[in-house]
């Protein structure tokens, strides 16, 4: 028993539905009553002190009680409302009694039988003529409602317990319908969520037509499918792209050594040395992995401390010059107006910057210029800006340049030597840092990137 969301939605939405019908209900039919009762006595009020008035009225006039017209005035009272009255004069002799008329009205079936039980109440008012005190009436009255009155009250009784019924079924017919809207959109991320766990990476959610909140949860499912398809996507390509990178130096090799084995060539100098650098190819490759999947490890620790722009600049001045004079390349160093501190891991920090230049020497041909700076215009980031004259790369290209082993032009890392892990490993060790990275790239214009760092870390 409610086990299921909906069922537990369905049975709180009724619960609370009747609790708030059987709450409104009752005051309902209380307020009722109690306005009905005030009513009621107030009408009886007005009655009595029309007969009292009517009562000293006649005193006035005759100098005496006389029964008519005021006996008949009391006789309407018991026979329409019940309302029975006894009249005393000042010395407490009675001159009117119209309370036997009940028993009488008994006798020939012209009222209820009289409940038993009932109570009777009464109540005195002080006659009096010219301030003089004539005598006293007595109103006789039963307690509670009678014939009518009671017929009234339970006619409206019964319509506001038809109401509540009726209220109470509606409201089990809505709640059901809105629990079954409720958790459609559910039961699908439910559904979804079994085909993506069977890896069915293209399963979607449709949005429509489903509430707000559970919209918002659909929007991350399907983001996270998303995510997933293309993670997904990108291991099979990198399992590719690895195969690939492998197989080219391994063929090499092995065709090398089974020559050596068959005799076909003499292991010179020259030839062992061809055998070497294909080694050494898949040395870099094994380090370059290495390096990524230590950059891309949750638990990489930071050693940061407070450095100076102006000085890395003049670090990456000294390291990088004499290989891009080899080249031909020009290195321009901007120096900044300003000094501009900031947080990092000195080594990680040098280790970014490393691979993001020597990326853009690789495709900066001779002759042209590759320039760093230092850029303020980011509140709380300290910025260097690496600028080349290079090969560029399509607009399309940009967003996956980080990925690992992508290539635009598939044989570009081929000619330069690269094998596409560089900037994996710069984004990876820029995510550990909180940074950011901007890249603008036209082709056959050049390509900036630049490094955001956080001035407080």
């Amino acid at each position: 028993m409610l086990q299921t969301l909906r069922s537990k939605i369905l049975f709180y939405l009724v619960l609370i539905s009747m609790i708030g019908i059987v709450i409104v209900s009752f005051f309902i039919q209380y307020g009722f009553e109690e306005s009905f009762n005030s009513y009621l006595d107030r009408n009886r009020e007005k009655k009595i002190d029309r007969i009292i008035t009517e009562i000293e009225k006649d005193y006035r006039k005759n100098g005496h009680f006389t029964s008519d017209p005021v006996y008949g005035l009391l006789h309407e009272n018991a026979m329409t409302d019940q309302l029975y009255f006894r009249l005393y004069d000042r010395f407490g002799k009675m001159q009117m009694d119209t309370s036997s008329i009940r028993g009488m009205l008994n006798s020939f079936g012209l009222t209820e039988p009289e409940p038993s039980g009932e109570e009777w109440h009464s109540k005195s008012y002080t006659l009096k003529v010219d301030q003089a005190v004539i005598g006293k009436l007595v109103a006789i009255y039963p307690e509670g409602l009678i014939d009518d009155e009671y017929t009234f009250i339970q006619t409206i009784q019964l319509y506001i317990l038809a109401a509540v019924c009726l209220t109470i079924f509606l409201a089990i017919i809505f709640s059901m319908l809105f629990s079954k809207k409720l958790t459609a959109g559910l039961k699908k991320l439910s559904f979804a969520a079994g085909e993506l766990q069977q890896h069915n990476l293209d399963i979607r959610i449709p949005l429509s037509g489903l509430p707000t909140e559970v919209r918002q949860i659909a929007v991350s499912f399907n983001n996270l499918a998303e995510s997933l398809a293309k993670e997904e996507r990108l291991r099979k390509q990198f399992t590719g792209d690895l195969a690939h990178e492998l197989r080219t130096p391994l063929a090499t090799l092995r065709s090398q050594i089974e020559a050596f084995q068959d005799g076909i060539w003499e292991p010179t100098p020259q030839r062992l040395q061809v055998s070497h650098e294909e080694l050494m190819r898949l040395v870099r490759l094994v380090n370059e992995l290495e390096k990524l999947l230590a950059a891309e490890n949750p638990q990489i620790k930071l050693e940061k401390m407070e450095l100076e722009a102006e000085s890395v600049l003049a670090a990456l001045w000294e390291m990088f010059l004499p290989i891009f004079k080899e080249k031909g390349v020009g290195l321009q160093i901007e120096e900044t107006a300003q000094e501009e501190m900031f947080e990092a891991d000195k080594d990680r920090l040098m280790q970014i910057l490393s691979n993001v230049l020597n990326n853009a020497l690789k495709y900066t041909p001779e002759g042209k210029n590759v320039t760093i700076s230092v850029v303020t215009d980011k509140d709380g980031y300290v910025g260097f800006q690496i600028q080349d004259e290079g090969s560029g790369m399509d607009e399309e290209d940009i967003p996956h340049i980080f990925e690992r082993f992508y290539r635009g032009d598939k044989s570009r890392d081929r000619k330069t030597g690269g094998v596409g892990i560089g900037l994996s490993i710069v984004k990876a060790l820029m995510d550990a840092h909180k940074g950011l990275i901007k890249v603008k790239s036209r082709l056959n214009k050049g390509t900036s990137i630049t490094l955001w760092f956080p001035q407080e870390g």
